[in-house]
């Protein structure tokens, strides 16, 4: 299980440089002037973990597969997007299918890269585009009342279980407020998701500095990350150009030293993954052998039975037990048979809340 992030923001604020550095292509083309990108590209890039190489090292793995994240890069959004202003309506289309948004904000100065508002200010950017995703939302709910309404009349039980949920949203997008920020319980929170709202998405705000302000944000990601924990949203700093410069850089020794020079521990795109885990609550846990090590991404919670079918459908269906091994477990014993001498091996049944950082080795019978 992958997931799939849509990097949104308005025109000129670095989308495509991002998706660049990130999936280390040139697929999106960056210019300095607004809708380069036209239709949206995807790439797909490894996650960061360094677990994975350390458990196959142990394991003596032929292969090692990681897990992967596709980003979509969508062109940029500008006022007046839902009612179809520089191809809006094609490009909110495709935020509908991505699992988490990626809200880049310009938190930079620079005279050489225009802005399409004529000034720098990433919360009336992100407002901007926050209201024509809500009005994008506003007008799908309310062309779908009519038909709703007809169907409730005539005993639709899921109409009529679905209407009071509409009717709440609506009244909600109308006042200001997204859909993620509209609280449901029970029944009616299991609605929600299939209406595929665009402010139901999970967000993130990603807040794009200058090379000096990479390690340290500026008085404007101050300002985003005020708005962030009003919002109860997660945000990341990154400098998209210096994403670009590490992404050409191939030897990991090379790549330490460029962090370090700019006083950073990590690079941009192994925060946003991370953050991308969080603000999904997705964890991982490893399959571990000679022939291969893997890495595997399942939602946090999910049992045994769950995490095998990830593996192939088969080993749901015939689940029996998994034998678990913790990462630390796993490392400090030396690996798989020196865990089991020291007792570390543990065999869990259908009930197992699977942890991160399990070694599973599944048992299914079909």
């Amino acid at each position: 299980m992958g997931f799939t992030c849509g990097i949104v923001g308005l025109p000129n604020v670095g989308k495509s440089t991002l998706f660049n550095a990130l999936t280390a292509t040139q697929a999106a083309q960056a210019a300095n002037y607004p809708f380069t990108t036209i239709e949206p590209n995807v790439g797909k890039v490894a996650v960061p973990d360094p677990r994975l190489d350390k458990l196959a090292v142990l394991a003596k793995s032929v292969k090692v597969v990681p897990n992967q994240i596709s980003f979509v890069d969508i062109a940029g959004l500008v006022k007046g997007a839902s009612t179809g202003e520089g191809l809006g309506n094609q490009f909110l289309g495709h935020i509908r299918e991505v699992d988490a948004v990626l809200h880049l904000v310009r938190c930079f100065e620079d005279g050489n890269v225009i802005h399409v508002n004529n000034k720098v200010d990433p919360v009336a950017d992100a407002e901007t585009i926050e209201t024509e995703l809500m009005l994008a939302d506003l007008d799908s709910l309310e062309r779908r009342v009519n038909g709703l309404e007809k169907k409730a009349r005539g005993g639709d039980r899921d109409a009529k279980a679905l209407m009071p949920v509409v009717d709440k949203l609506i009244k909600a997008l109308r006042e200001g407020t997204p859909a993620n920020r509209v609280a449901f319980e029970g029944a009616e929170k299991l609605l929600v998701p299939g209406l595929q709202l665009l402010t139901g998405k999970p967000l993130l705000y990603v807040c794009n500095v200058g090379e000096a302000d990479a390690a340290t944000g500026n008085e404007l990601t101050q300002r985003m990350a005020a708005k962030a924990k009003a919002e109860g949203r997660g945000h990341v700093v990154i400098c998209a150009s210096m994403e670009a410069e590490l992404a050409g850089l191939s030897d990991a020794a090379e790549q330490a030293e460029y962090l370090g020079a700019a006083g950073l521990k990590e690079s941009g795109l192994t925060q946003v993954i991370r953050a991308g885990y969080d603000l999904l609550g997705l964890i991982t846990f490893f399959t571990v052998g000679p022939t291969e090590t893997r890495a595997w991404t399942i939602p946090k919670g999910a049992k045994a039975p769950q995490a095998a079918g990830q593996i192939h459908s088969d080993m749901e269906r015939g689940f029996i037990r998994a034998e678990v091994i913790g990462y630390d477990d796993y490392v400090a014993q030396g690996g798989e048979q020196g865990a089991k001498a020291a007792g570390r091996m543990r065999s869990e049944g259908k009930e197992y809340v699977v942890q991160d950082g399990d070694t599973m080795l599944i048992r299914f019978a079909v």
